[in-house]
Protein backbone atom coordinates (compact mmCIF):
# COMPACT_ATOMS: atom_id res chain seq x y z
CA UNK A 1 0.00 0.00 0.00
CA UNK A 2 1.40 3.37 -0.96
CA UNK A 3 1.87 6.06 1.69
CA UNK A 4 -0.82 8.73 1.97
CA UNK A 5 -0.17 12.05 0.22
CA UNK A 6 0.98 14.99 2.32
CA UNK A 7 -0.65 18.41 2.58
CA UNK A 8 2.26 20.78 1.99
CA UNK A 9 0.58 23.64 3.83
CA UNK A 10 0.08 21.80 7.10
CA UNK A 11 2.51 18.90 6.88
CA UNK A 12 -0.32 16.48 7.66
CA UNK A 13 -1.16 13.35 5.71
CA UNK A 14 -4.08 13.58 3.27
CA UNK A 15 -6.22 10.43 2.99
CA UNK A 16 -8.49 10.30 -0.03
CA UNK A 17 -10.49 7.36 1.32
CA UNK A 18 -12.79 7.83 4.29
CA UNK A 19 -10.58 5.46 6.27
CA UNK A 20 -7.81 2.95 5.74
CA UNK A 21 -8.76 1.12 8.93
CA UNK A 22 -10.53 -2.23 9.03
CA UNK A 23 -11.06 -2.36 12.78
CA UNK A 24 -13.74 -0.58 14.86
CA UNK A 25 -11.60 2.51 15.34
CA UNK A 26 -14.67 4.62 16.18
CA UNK A 27 -15.49 2.73 19.41
CA UNK A 28 -12.96 4.48 21.72
CA UNK A 29 -13.89 8.00 20.45
CA UNK A 30 -17.59 7.15 20.88
CA UNK A 31 -17.17 6.05 24.48
CA UNK A 32 -14.99 9.10 25.20
CA UNK A 33 -17.69 11.40 23.83
CA UNK A 34 -20.44 9.64 25.79
CA UNK A 35 -18.40 9.72 29.00
CA UNK A 36 -17.55 13.41 28.74
CA UNK A 37 -21.12 14.30 27.72
CA UNK A 38 -22.59 12.36 30.65
CA UNK A 39 -20.38 14.19 33.12
CA UNK A 40 -21.05 17.62 31.61
CA UNK A 41 -24.82 17.06 31.67
CA UNK A 42 -24.83 15.74 35.24
CA UNK A 43 -22.49 18.42 36.59
CA UNK A 44 -24.35 21.17 34.74
CA UNK A 45 -27.70 20.16 36.17
CA UNK A 46 -26.40 19.69 39.70
CA UNK A 47 -24.57 23.01 39.70
CA UNK A 48 -27.80 24.92 39.10
CA UNK A 49 -30.51 23.02 41.00
CA UNK A 50 -29.48 24.42 44.42
CA UNK A 51 -31.00 21.53 46.36
CA UNK A 52 -29.55 18.73 48.49
CA UNK A 53 -25.95 19.89 48.32
CA UNK A 54 -25.22 20.14 52.06
CA UNK A 55 -25.84 17.83 55.03
CA UNK A 56 -25.88 20.07 58.13
CA UNK A 57 -25.80 17.19 60.64
CA UNK A 58 -22.45 15.96 59.36
CA UNK A 59 -21.08 18.96 57.45
CA UNK A 60 -21.01 17.19 54.08
CA UNK A 61 -20.67 19.72 51.25
CA UNK A 62 -20.60 18.56 47.65
CA UNK A 63 -17.59 19.80 45.65
CA UNK A 64 -19.98 21.19 43.01
CA UNK A 65 -20.99 23.88 45.53
CA UNK A 66 -17.63 24.64 47.08
CA UNK A 67 -16.79 27.27 48.07
CA UNK A 68 -20.30 28.61 48.76
CA UNK A 69 -19.86 32.33 49.38
CA UNK A 70 -23.25 34.02 49.05
CA UNK A 71 -26.34 34.64 51.14
CA UNK A 72 -28.09 32.13 48.87
CA UNK A 73 -26.15 29.29 50.50
CA UNK A 74 -27.99 27.20 53.07
CA UNK A 75 -26.87 27.84 56.69
CA UNK A 76 -23.63 26.11 57.55
CA UNK A 77 -22.48 25.48 53.98
CA UNK A 78 -20.55 28.75 53.66
CA UNK A 79 -17.28 27.67 55.29
CA UNK A 80 -15.58 30.93 54.35
CA UNK A 81 -18.39 33.37 55.06
CA UNK A 82 -20.79 35.08 52.67
CA UNK A 83 -19.10 38.11 51.13
CA UNK A 84 -21.67 38.09 48.32
CA UNK A 85 -25.39 38.76 48.61
CA UNK A 86 -28.26 36.78 47.14
CA UNK A 87 -27.52 35.36 43.69
CA UNK A 88 -30.07 34.93 40.89
CA UNK A 89 -30.91 31.37 39.97
CA UNK A 90 -28.93 31.44 36.73
CA UNK A 91 -25.65 31.89 38.63
CA UNK A 92 -24.26 28.72 40.26
CA UNK A 93 -23.47 29.08 43.95
CA UNK A 94 -19.88 27.98 43.33
CA UNK A 95 -19.51 30.65 40.65
CA UNK A 96 -15.96 31.53 41.72
CA UNK A 97 -14.53 28.01 41.43
CA UNK A 98 -16.48 26.31 38.64
CA UNK A 99 -15.22 28.49 35.74
CA UNK A 100 -11.59 27.88 36.76
CA UNK A 101 -12.13 24.17 37.25
CA UNK A 102 -13.83 23.98 33.86
CA UNK A 103 -10.92 25.91 32.34
CA UNK A 104 -8.43 23.58 34.01
CA UNK A 105 -10.14 20.50 32.62
CA UNK A 106 -10.76 21.93 29.16
CA UNK A 107 -7.13 22.98 28.73
CA UNK A 108 -5.68 19.82 30.30
CA UNK A 109 -3.34 18.07 27.88
CA UNK A 110 -5.19 14.78 28.16
CA UNK A 111 -8.66 16.28 27.77
CA UNK A 112 -7.45 18.24 24.75
CA UNK A 113 -6.44 15.00 23.09
CA UNK A 114 -9.73 13.39 24.15
CA UNK A 115 -12.09 15.97 22.72
CA UNK A 116 -9.92 16.91 19.76
CA UNK A 117 -10.14 13.31 18.57
CA UNK A 118 -13.60 12.39 19.78
CA UNK A 119 -15.61 15.58 19.33
CA UNK A 120 -13.77 17.69 16.77
CA UNK A 121 -12.24 14.75 14.85
CA UNK A 122 -8.91 16.52 14.57
CA UNK A 123 -7.59 13.91 14.01
CA UNK A 124 -10.23 11.21 14.67
CA UNK A 125 -7.68 8.36 14.52
CA UNK A 126 -4.64 7.16 12.64
CA UNK A 127 -5.37 6.41 8.97
CA UNK A 128 -8.80 8.09 9.15
CA UNK A 129 -9.58 11.13 7.02
CA UNK A 130 -10.24 14.42 8.78
CA UNK A 131 -13.41 16.38 8.01
CA UNK A 132 -11.52 19.69 8.31
CA UNK A 133 -10.09 21.48 5.32
CA UNK A 134 -7.05 22.85 7.13
CA UNK A 135 -5.21 22.70 10.42
CA UNK A 136 -4.01 25.75 12.36
CA UNK A 137 -3.24 24.10 15.68
CA UNK A 138 -3.36 26.19 18.84
CA UNK A 139 -2.01 29.34 17.22
CA UNK A 140 -5.28 31.25 16.73
CA UNK A 141 -8.46 32.00 18.62
CA UNK A 142 -10.10 30.20 20.27
CA UNK A 143 -7.57 27.37 20.69
CA UNK A 144 -4.70 29.70 21.49
CA UNK A 145 -6.40 30.10 24.88
CA UNK A 146 -5.26 26.56 25.64
CA UNK A 147 -1.92 28.11 26.55
CA UNK A 148 -3.54 29.49 29.72
CA UNK A 149 -3.53 26.00 31.21
CA UNK A 150 -0.65 26.75 33.60
CA UNK A 151 -2.63 29.61 35.16
CA UNK A 152 -5.72 27.45 35.59
CA UNK A 153 -3.43 24.95 37.31
CA UNK A 154 -2.53 27.47 40.03
CA UNK A 155 -6.20 28.14 40.77
CA UNK A 156 -6.97 24.40 40.70
CA UNK A 157 -4.37 23.88 43.43
CA UNK A 158 -6.10 26.52 45.56
CA UNK A 159 -9.49 24.90 45.00
CA UNK A 160 -8.03 21.52 45.95
CA UNK A 161 -6.93 23.10 49.23
CA UNK A 162 -10.50 24.35 49.75
CA UNK A 163 -11.93 20.89 49.02
CA UNK A 164 -9.45 19.43 51.50
CA UNK A 165 -10.66 21.89 54.13
CA UNK A 166 -14.26 20.90 53.39
CA UNK A 167 -13.37 17.24 53.91
CA UNK A 168 -11.61 17.97 57.22
CA UNK A 169 -14.44 20.16 58.54
CA UNK A 170 -16.90 17.35 57.84
CA UNK A 171 -15.24 15.22 60.53
CA UNK A 172 -16.67 17.64 63.12
CA UNK A 173 -20.12 18.27 61.68
CA UNK A 174 -22.74 20.51 63.22
CA UNK A 175 -21.94 19.75 66.86
CA UNK A 176 -18.21 20.42 66.61
CA UNK A 177 -17.27 17.05 68.09
CA UNK A 178 -15.38 14.38 66.22
CA UNK A 179 -17.24 11.79 64.22
CA UNK A 180 -17.13 10.13 60.85
CA UNK A 181 -19.26 8.08 58.58
CA UNK A 182 -19.25 6.73 55.05
CA UNK A 183 -19.73 10.26 53.75
CA UNK A 184 -16.42 11.31 55.30
CA UNK A 185 -14.66 8.49 53.51
CA UNK A 186 -16.32 9.47 50.23
CA UNK A 187 -15.28 13.12 50.62
CA UNK A 188 -11.75 12.16 51.64
CA UNK A 189 -11.34 9.69 48.80
CA UNK A 190 -12.50 12.31 46.32
CA UNK A 191 -10.01 14.86 47.67
CA UNK A 192 -7.13 12.39 47.46
CA UNK A 193 -7.94 11.60 43.84
CA UNK A 194 -8.35 15.30 42.99
CA UNK A 195 -4.91 16.00 44.41
CA UNK A 196 -3.46 13.09 42.45
CA UNK A 197 -5.01 14.38 39.23
CA UNK A 198 -3.99 18.00 39.87
CA UNK A 199 -0.40 17.14 40.78
CA UNK A 200 -0.10 14.77 37.80
CA UNK A 201 -0.71 17.74 35.51
CA UNK A 202 1.99 18.53 32.95
CA UNK A 203 2.13 22.10 34.27
CA UNK A 204 2.92 20.81 37.75
CA UNK A 205 5.72 18.71 36.30
CA UNK A 206 7.13 21.83 34.67
CA UNK A 207 6.75 23.89 37.86
CA UNK A 208 8.81 21.47 39.97
CA UNK A 209 11.43 20.54 37.40
CA UNK A 210 11.22 22.85 34.42
CA UNK A 211 14.01 25.15 33.26
CA UNK A 212 16.65 23.21 35.19
CA UNK A 213 19.78 22.36 33.23
CA UNK A 214 21.42 20.29 35.95
CA UNK A 215 19.25 18.10 38.14
CA UNK A 216 22.34 17.15 40.17
CA UNK A 217 22.46 20.69 41.55
CA UNK A 218 18.83 20.57 42.66
CA UNK A 219 18.30 17.17 44.36
CA UNK A 220 15.05 18.17 46.09
CA UNK A 221 13.44 19.46 42.93
CA UNK A 222 14.71 16.42 41.06
CA UNK A 223 13.04 14.12 43.62
CA UNK A 224 9.80 16.09 43.34
CA UNK A 225 10.02 15.96 39.55
CA UNK A 226 10.43 12.17 39.58
CA UNK A 227 7.39 11.76 41.86
CA UNK A 228 5.23 14.05 39.73
CA UNK A 229 6.45 12.20 36.63
CA UNK A 230 5.19 8.92 38.10
CA UNK A 231 1.78 10.52 38.57
CA UNK A 232 1.97 12.13 35.14
CA UNK A 233 2.30 8.69 33.57
CA UNK A 234 -1.19 7.98 34.94
CA UNK A 235 -2.68 11.37 34.07
CA UNK A 236 -5.27 9.96 31.68
CA UNK A 237 -6.43 7.37 34.20
CA UNK A 238 -6.62 9.96 36.98
CA UNK A 239 -8.55 12.32 34.71
CA UNK A 240 -11.31 9.73 34.29
CA UNK A 241 -11.22 8.52 37.89
CA UNK A 242 -11.77 12.04 39.20
CA UNK A 243 -14.79 12.53 36.97
CA UNK A 244 -16.18 9.41 38.61
CA UNK A 245 -15.29 10.41 42.18
CA UNK A 246 -16.83 13.85 41.70
CA UNK A 247 -20.10 12.32 40.55
CA UNK A 248 -20.11 9.67 43.30
CA UNK A 249 -19.37 12.28 45.98
CA UNK A 250 -22.05 14.66 44.77
CA UNK A 251 -24.56 11.84 44.37
CA UNK A 252 -23.90 10.53 47.87
CA UNK A 253 -24.24 13.98 49.45
CA UNK A 254 -27.44 14.57 47.47
CA UNK A 255 -28.99 11.28 48.58
CA UNK A 256 -28.13 11.86 52.24
CA UNK A 257 -29.17 15.53 52.18
CA UNK A 258 -32.51 14.69 50.58
CA UNK A 259 -33.21 11.93 53.08
CA UNK A 260 -33.22 9.22 50.40
CA UNK A 261 -30.59 7.24 52.32
CA UNK A 262 -29.07 7.54 55.81
CA UNK A 263 -25.37 8.10 56.28
CA UNK A 264 -23.60 5.02 57.57
CA UNK A 265 -21.97 6.27 60.79
CA UNK A 266 -18.89 4.65 62.32
CA UNK A 267 -18.16 7.14 65.12
CA UNK A 268 -20.58 9.72 66.56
Amino acid sequence: MSAPATDAASGRARITARTLRTDRWWVPPLFTTLGLAAFVIYAGIRSFVRTAYYVPEYGYLTPFYSPCLSDSCVPGSAHFGTPFGELPGWIPLAFLSLPFLLGFRLTCYYYRKAYYRSVWFSPPACAVAEPHGRYTGETRLPLILQNAHRYFFYVAVLISVINTYDAIVAFHGETGGFGFGLGNLVLLGNVIMLWAYTLSCHSCRHVVGGRLKHFSRHPVRYWLWTQVTKLNNRHMLLAWITLGTLVVTDLYVMLVASGAIPDLRFVD
